[in-house]
Formats: structure tokens, sequence, C-alpha cells
């Protein structure tokens, strides 16, 4: 037998000490079943000690419904004067970036203007030169610095 069998009989026997059966298993040790009986009886003695407390469910209180209010938008979602250069490009004195920047990409896809063997490159046509400081070519990441000199501040 291993010392981690022994040590558990050991702990065993202990915790049932009060009990006949973990004596039989302490004197009778060597034997298997004996410790099979002890565990069964020890673990039965701890469940008749721990009774099982029923589940009872808070009933819920209803919070009376709050109207919510509309919010302004406001960040990237605002309306903001743009430059006359994006208003004729958007067809609006007023826009907001992410309206801005829809409008650009679904340009730049209906007219493919992107680079087929680097995505990440926009050609400019002369619509987009007006926008795009007259370069002929643009990153996808340089499209967002190039947009916010297009963009008023209004307090």
């Amino acid at each position: 037998m291993s010392r981690v069998f022994k040590g558990l009989r050991a702990l065993l026997a202990s915790a049932a000490s009060s009990s006949s059966a973990a004596a039989a298993a302490a004197k009778f040790s060597s034997s298997s079943a004996s410790t099979a009986t002890a565990a069964k009886s020890a673990k039965s003695k701890v469940a008749q000690k721990t009774p099982k407390k029923p589940i009872a469910s808070k009933p819920k209180t209803e919070k009376p419904a709050t109207p919510r209010t509309t919010t302004r938008p406001s960040g990237i979602f605002k309306l903001t004067p743009v430059s006359p250069a994006l208003a004729r490009f958007l067809g609006a004195p007023e826009a907001s970036r992410s309206d801005a920047v829809k409008q650009l990409w679904s340009y730049i896809k209906s007219q493919n203007l992107q680079n087929p063997a680097n995505k990440k490159e926009i050609f400019c046509d002369e619509k987009l030169k007006t926008i795009f400081d007259g370069k002929e070519k643009v990153g996808f990441l340089e499209i967002g610095k190039m947009l916010s000199r297009h963009f008023m501040k209004s307090s």
C-alpha cells in the first residue's frame, strides 16, 4: 500500500472516529472493503448533518419605466459646417464626420478607385483631388487626417 492511501484512511478514520464503522475500519485497516464502508458511512453522516436549504428566489420589484430623453449627437456624429470643397462633394453645407467618411468610401467603391494590388491605397480622380490637396494617391489611414481640415470648429 502506498503512503497516500494510508494517509487517506487515517483522515477518514479521524473524521468518523465516533462511529462504530470508523472504529472497525481502523481495526481492519488492511482490508479495502472496510475502508470503502468507512468512507460511505462518513459521507452519509456528513450528508445527514448538513440539511439542504430550499432555494427561494426573491420576487423582483418592477421599476416604473422612465421615458428616454433624446440625446444630442456628439463627437463624430455631430453635424458641423464643412469647407466649400467638401460641401460640393457631399452636397450639403453640414455633415457629421461619420457620414462624410461613409459617403467618401461609397464613392471610392462605386468608382473602383481602390488599388487592386494594395487595398490600402486609393487612386484620386479629379473630384477627390479637390479634397485631398491634389494628391494622386492617398493611403486609407490618411483619409481621416485629410478630412479633418475640412471640418470647421464650432463652439
